[in-house]
């Protein structure tokens, strides 16, 4: 293991002129959770909704949390028209900027009382478009300094962090400021909120493509695929069955369960049928894919490449070489690099390290609220010193990375988040207390900022550069599942509580506990699995 950088060597990462597109894609990234969290909660609670329908209004978030079942399709689908002029990346960066504020527009056109269902329908096409860009925004990210010192990679994580959070806090203070002003509303702010992000295209236009040989690598994948399958009888039409039913039942239940028969079937049964029935499809899909496997793993051998089979290509077996390129291949590779048991052990940790901070996010501005702060109080406290605060600890925790490695940071940054959830349960127990607030949005900031620049320089470290977008979104999607679909039932867990907000908040702390010691038990083959990613893909 190489010696720690000294800080002039660490801060010299930052000298590269990549780092600023990759925050100003950050601010890109961050800005439509202002669309669909702060700034609508926000409006949903002047407009008289409970605590409970603002939390589970958070739903339309879960496009975050399984944008890695169409993540693949941003590494192989071309934009029409836009792919050929300004590349792949950009190109699906722009169209979901442009869809995004063309949705944010309509939104505020729309009166939230009465046209509640509609409100909720296009903040669910933000989220989507929203968690599309952040694919794209990732990969390019990755992709941009794939070719330097692997350390880049924490160095642009603190850009990514530091642009989210000028996008979410940031430019995030704009819509709770201005509804303030006499005479504003919050359709018109949204109205600010669109030109903002039209604002925001401009990048995407002006930088370049990143370099890759991704396409010619899926190419060769699909034509393995393609040799065998003619000769394999029925097995293409299995697979071509059974994939798509897989993430149909993903999606199914992650909406809600629409449709589902009660009259035949108690509604408290649905969960865990549709994950006997998902499971199910995966045994059989993972011994169909294992048989496929086996048999192009025995022809390379052989032959050192696949050898052109009698049997002609039809296209059945053209769209499921495809989808097998393209939907399957970047989670086996991911499982096959890693091995079964560390792959897993990697994506639970994922999962809980960004428990606490789920149940956590979701009520904040509810609680800044009901504590007694007004949206002005919430503009400069929360937004402005949040993200002042988060810039400039992204940087000093992407420093620590580079120098220490990046479980320490992990280690250090959990740890702190689970003790700055105490504070907010001080000020429960204070009341408005402006100087206590701005000390809990520091400490707040601090820590998110330390936690979030190791996270994500460990998911862009352990990606393969062939399948980018698909992998980091597999794991990003695990870390944002606690914040969706768990944070939307924050609400119901207050009522709960009676109110209890500083009850609340001592939960969300203990949160965190468990992600940090399954950390320290997965540290040493972790660690390993860095340096070894690391030395191949750095420079």
């Amino acid at each position: 293991m190489s010696s720690p950088h000294s800080l002039r060597q660490t801060l010299s990462y930052f000298k590269d002129r990549r780092l600023l597109s990759i925050f100003c894609f950050g601010i890109a990234s961050g800005f439509p959770w202002v669309m669909t969290g702060s700034a609508m909660s926000g409006w949903l609670k002047d407009a008289g909704l409970s605590r409970s329908s603002i939390g589970l209004f958070g739903l339309i978030f879960v496009a975050y949390s399984i944008n890695f079942l169409w993540s693949p399709l941003v590494d192989r689908l071309k934009v029409p028209f836009l792919t050929r002029y300004i590349g792949q990346r950009r190109s699906w960066i722009l169209a979901t900027q442009l869809l995004i504020m063309l949705a944010t527009l309509k939104l505020s056109q729309l009166d939230v009382v009465n046209q509640l269902s509609l409100m909720a329908f296009f903040g669910l096409i933000i989220a989507i478009c929203g968690a599309t860009q952040d694919i794209a925004i990732d990969a390019y990210r990755i992709d941009l300094l794939q070719d330097k010192d692997s350390n880049y990679m924490a160095a642009g994580s603190a850009m990514a962090t530091s642009g989210w959070w000028t996008g979410f806090a940031g430019l995030g203070s704009i819509p709770f400021i201005l509804v303030d002003q006499p005479g504003w509303q919050w359709s018109q702010v949204y109205l600010v909120l669109a030109a903002i992000m039209a604002a925001l295209m401009i990048t995407a236009l002006v930088v370049r493509e990143p370099k890759s040989n991704r396409e010619a690598v899926h190419n060769q994948i699909e034509k393995n695929y393609l040799q065998v399958l003619p000769s394999r009888g029925r097995q293409p039409l299995a697979i071509l069955l059974i994939l798509p039913a897989i993430f149909a039942a993903i999606i199914y239940a992650n909406i809600g369960y629409p449709g589902w028969p009660e009259g035949y079937i108690d509604s408290s049964y649905r969960f865990w049928l549709i994950s006997a029935f998902i499971l199910l499809l995966l045994v059989l899909f993972s011994q169909q894919l294992t048989r496929l496997n086996k048999v192009i793993n025995t022809r390379l051998s052989e032959n050192g490449t696949s050898t052109i089979t009698a049997h002609p290509a039809n296209r059945i077996h053209r769209l499921t070489a495809w989808l097998l390129t393209t939907l399957v291949a970047p989670i086996q590779e991911f499982f096959d690099r890693n091995g079964a048991k560390l792959s897993i052990a990697i994506l639970l940790f994922i999962f809980l390290f960004k428990l606490g901070e789920a149940y956590l996010g979701r009520m904040s501005i509810v609680f800044y609220r009901e504590v007694g702060f007004s949206n002005s109080d919430i503009a400069y406290y929360s937004k402005m010193i949040n993200w002042s605060v988060t810039i400039i600890f992204s940087l000093i925790g992407s420093v620590f990375t580079i120098r220490y490695g990046i479980l320490k940071g992990l280690f250090i940054g959990g740890t702190a988040m689970a003790a700055s959830n105490l504070l907010f349960s001080l000020m429960a127990i204070v009341g408005p207390d402006k100087a206590l607030f701005a000390f809990t949005v520091f400490v707040d900031g601090f820590t998110s900022a330390w936690g979030s620049v190791a996270f994500v320089a460990l998911l862009s470290v352990l990606c393969n550069h062939t399948f980018t977008a698909s992998q980091y979104a597999l794991m990003a999607s695990l870390g944002t599942f606690g914040r969706v679909m768990l944070g939307s039932y924050s609400g119901i867990i207050v009522d709960w509580l009676d109110g209890n907000w500083s009850l609340f908040f001592i939960l969300t702390a203990l949160m965190v506990i468990p992600s940090l010691l399954f950390l320290y038990s997965i540290r040493k083959p972790l660690t390993v699995l860095i340096e070894k990613n690391q030395a191949q893909n750095g420079s």
